[in-house]
């Protein structure tokens, strides 16, 4: 599943080098591209993507209307029209790199519910990123992790892989949160839901082409939807 807005120059690249994993490991897979009514024709090139390769669906929605929201939507197009293994999503600026998807899976059959593709474990690491993201998202992460005493050491990555059932099982109607603190949100509620949750070490390279989509309001949204979630476990227990 991958979430669009103005990744024209990166959309081709990305498609074709999936494709070549999937083809490399055997293994059928479909392409979901959401597309918000991207003023660059992201949308349009998906569809002349979809043309060339009979596994891409794309999703065309009036206008941006977030991150979260557009993860939702796919998954319940998944859940409504297929019957797959698992859900794979991944950003579209070639900042998660496709050959990782085979050691998803294979952490994945070692009998995780969720894999979370990490940039802060052993072996991980972040290229190109200028000192103020790293000190942003390192914080975010370390806060993350105090206030809702989750293990996972990048809970706010967004190349991750759920098993269908396990996915399918989560009520997305709770999960309300629209931007990047949908990926912590989708843990805290799969841990809550007592699904193992592991980790594999990625390379996250940042973005050559087109413009980061995290902004201030992104940042708000994070610190609010952590707060919440730290008293929610406060009040989880005080009822055991």
């Amino acid at each position: 599943m991958i979430p669009t807005y103005n990744e024209r120059e990166n959309l081709q690249e990305l498609v074709c080098r999936t494709e070549e994993v999937l083809s490399k490991i055997v293994m059928k897979g479909y392409l979901i591209i959401v597309d918000d009514n991207s003023p660059d024709g992201t949308g349009e090139l998906a569809e002349q993507l979809a043309k060339k390769y009979n596994n891409i669906i794309v999703i065309h929605r009036p206008t941006k209307l977030g991150l979260g929201s557009a993860y939702r939507q796919a998954f319940q197009a998944i859940f409504e029209n297929m019957q797959v293994d698992a859900v794979f999503q991944m950003d579209a600026d070639l900042s998660h790199d496709p050959e990782f998807i085979p050691s998803f899976i294979e952490t994945l059959k070692n009998g995780f519910d969720v894999v979370v593709g990490s940039r802060y474990t052993i072996g991980g690491a972040i290229e190109g990123w200028p000192t103020r993201r790293w000190i942003i998202s390192e914080v975010a992460n370390v806060l993350a992790r105090l206030l809702l005493g989750m293990g996972i050491r990048d809970l706010t990555s967004g190349f991750r892989v759920y098993r269908f059932d396990a996915l399918k099982s989560i009520n997305l109607s709770e999960i309300k949160s629209n931007s990047y603190a949908f990926q912590v949100e989708m843990l805290y509620h799969c841990a809550n839901a007592g699904f193992r949750i592991g980790e594999i070490p990625i390379v996250f390279r940042e973005r050559e082409k087109g413009n980061s989509k995290l902004g201030n309001s992104a940042i708000l949204e994070f610190m609010k939807t952590i707060t919440e979630f730290s008293v929610d476990k406060i009040l989880r227990a005080c009822k055991r």
